[in-house]
């Protein structure tokens, strides 16, 4: 939520920039969409230069792409940029796991514990938009427990575009039932002050995220082929 407190002129761009960063995260802006800046600025009551300041910001996060004569849309990951990023992610917060088992405190086992209990009411819901809430809090509190300013930068940095994502691959019937088994066992892992076997967990859980993405892109293919009316079935 953006904070109400009125801010310096000089910082505008600084508040559009999040809440542009916002809408991208909350698929109000969604991946392959152009932004209509004349309707932003317009809504915001703001001129189009602090917008573009904004823009070129995300621009350099990479999180929308500036086209020459055309404007600014959302980044679209494509197939391969799944199949590239996740291996990375799943070593980074594997690693995250690791060190964050080996530094937290009581305190901070029961965060998790409590972080966990929300996962397990979203997924006993199936509450799709609710557990990749309660994920994502999940992820970045191991993140932060961590306490590894090295590896947190390249976490962020990365995490921002798998949040591209959001969470498509829970929409694959039976995807939460899994991703909640693969919560039980990282947090009997984490309880168990098991470092290397919370690595080893995490790493898969970000792994079978990228199997759940493949085989929904699958089934969505499969499903666009058959409906497709210029095919012919007998």
């Amino acid at each position: 939520m953006v904070d109400p407190t009125p801010l310096r002129p000089a910082s505008l761009h600084e508040e559009v920039a999040a809440r542009l960063r916002h809408m991208v995260f909350e698929r109000q802006l969604v991946p392959g969409q152009w932004i209509d800046e004349l309707a932003l600025a317009h809504d915001w009551k703001i001129s189009r230069t602090p917008l573009r300041e904004a823009l070129k910001v995300l621009a350099a996060e990479g999180l929308v792409e500036l086209v020459p004569r055309q404007g600014c849309k959302v980044t679209e990951l494509s197939e391969d940029d799944a199949d590239e990023l996740f291996p990375v992610m799943a070593l980074l917060e594997g690693r995250c796991a690791f060190e964050a088992v080996r530094k937290a405190t009581p305190a901070d086992i029961k965060l998790l514990q409590r972080l966990h209990a929300a996962l397990e009411k979203h997924a006993a819901a199936h509450n799709i938009d609710g557990y990749y809430r309660a994920n994502h809090d999940f992820h970045s509190t191991v993140q932060a427990l961590a306490a590894n300013r090295w590896l947190d930068r390249a976490t962020t940095d990365l995490r921002r575009f798998v949040r591209l994502l959001r969470g498509r691959q829970l929409n694959r019937p039976g995807r939460i039932e899994e991703s909640i088994g693969e919560h039980r066992r990282l947090i009997d892992a984490i309880e168990q002050r098991d470092a290397a076997r919370a690595e080893q967990l995490m790493h898969d859980h970000l792994m079978a995220q990228l199997a759940a993405l493949k085989a929904l892109r699958a089934d969505e293919a499969s499903r666009e082929a058959f409906l497709d009316p210029g095919q012919h079935h007998a």
